[in-house]
C-alpha cells in the first residue's frame, strides 16, 4: 500500500504561507504568467530534479500546480528527497476560490 502524502486545503495553505512556509509552484512558465500567488517560487515540474537545490530543506514546502495532480507527484518526489513537502489539494483553482492573492505577469 502506498503511503498517503501530506496535503492541505487552500485556506490552510494561505495561512501557512503567511506564517513562513515556502510556496513552490510547479507549473510551466506560460501558466505562471497567467496568474500566480505573489509569494510563490516557480520551479516547473519538468525542472525539479535539476533544480532541487533551490528548494529549501529547513522549512515546510507547500507545492502547488493548476489543479493538484502535478503538485502531488512533486510532493512525493520531495518527500523521498527528505524535504518537508505538502501538496496543496486543488491547486491554483482552490487557492483562488479560497481568496488567495494572484499576481499576473
Amino acid at each position: 500500500m502506498e503511503p498517503v502524502l501530506p496535503e492541505v486545503d487552500a485556506a490552510t495553505a494561505i495561512d501557512r504561507v503567511a506564517a513562513g512556509s515556502w510556496l513552490l509552484d510547479v507549473r510551466e512558465q506560460q501558466e505562471w504568467n497567467t496568474g500566480h500567488a505573489p509569494d510563490a517560487h516557480l520551479v516547473p515540474m519538468s525542472e525539479i530534479q535539476n533544480r532541487l537545490d533551490e528548494v529549501p530543506s529547513d522549512v515546510e514546502v507547500i507545492v502547488i500546480c493548476h489543479s493538484g495532480g502535478r503538485s502531488l507527484s512533486v510532493t512525493d518526489y520531495l518527500v523521498r528527497e527528505g524535504r518537508n513537502a505538502v501538496n496543496l489539494r486543488g491547486g491554483m483553482i482552490a487557492w483562488h476560490s479560497a481568496g488567495g492573492e494572484i499576481d499576473i505577469d
